[in-house]
């Protein structure tokens, strides 16, 4: 009789970080206040996700013990949201900073970016400051990453869903894992674009 094994820690954590992208999938509810709270809870949680499933190259930190900084650029829809989510986390032994940003210039040492809504403008000068650099950008603003995003959220009814450039990822030299991108909608840049 072959006896049950407790998990490792990595396959355990790895449980753990796919049972919350699938209780994320779940739906929002109403419009309320309380639902857009929910909203970003959920795509904080994803955020946290993507870091464990994308790898950077040895580059984008100054040291074994650098920081992993995220920022979030323009109006912060987070909230306290995002703050708790990463409070604890890593990413590959590196603790995980927030800091919010009012231009991209604040952004230079993030090795993930969310770029908010109010920034839409502003993109393509955001795109060039960013180009090939070693930085995830995130965002839920209409065809970010047909413009040169690399993960975009977008609302499916009530659940959040993503789509991935995995074209833009691959020119900022990172690396997505096939599992993460099974789970989003793949997209290609719109003519012209990376």
């Amino acid at each position: 009789m072959v006896g049950w094994r407790v998990p490792t820690a990595p396959v355990r954590l790895r449980c753990v970080r796919w049972c919350c992208l699938g209780l994320a999938l779940l739906a929002l509810g109403s419009g309320s206040a309380r639902a857009e709270s929910r909203e970003y809870q959920i795509k904080a949680a994803f955020m946290v996700n993507f870091m464990q499933f994308v790898t950077w190259p040895s580059n984008a930190f100054t040291n074994a013990d650098a920081p992993f900084f995220v920022g979030v650029l323009g109006d912060d829809p987070f909230g306290a949201a995002l703050d708790q989510t990463v409070q604890g986390e890593t990413v590959n032994h590196h603790k995980i900073i927030v800091q919010r940003a009012r231009s991209i210039e604040d952004c230079k040492d993030c090795q993930m970016v969310f770029v908010s809504r109010s920034e839409e403008k502003k993109l393509p000068t955001i795109f060039a400051k960013l180009d090939s650099g070693p930085v995830l950008t995130v965002s839920e603003t209409r065809d970010f990453a047909r413009r040169g995003g690399i993960i975009n959220f977008y609302l499916e009814g009530n659940k959040v869903r993503f789509e991935i450039n995995p074209t833009v990822a691959q020119h900022a030299n990172l690396k997505i894992s096939a599992q993460l991108l099974s789970l989003g909608k793949i997209v290609q840049p719109a003519e012209g674009g990376p």
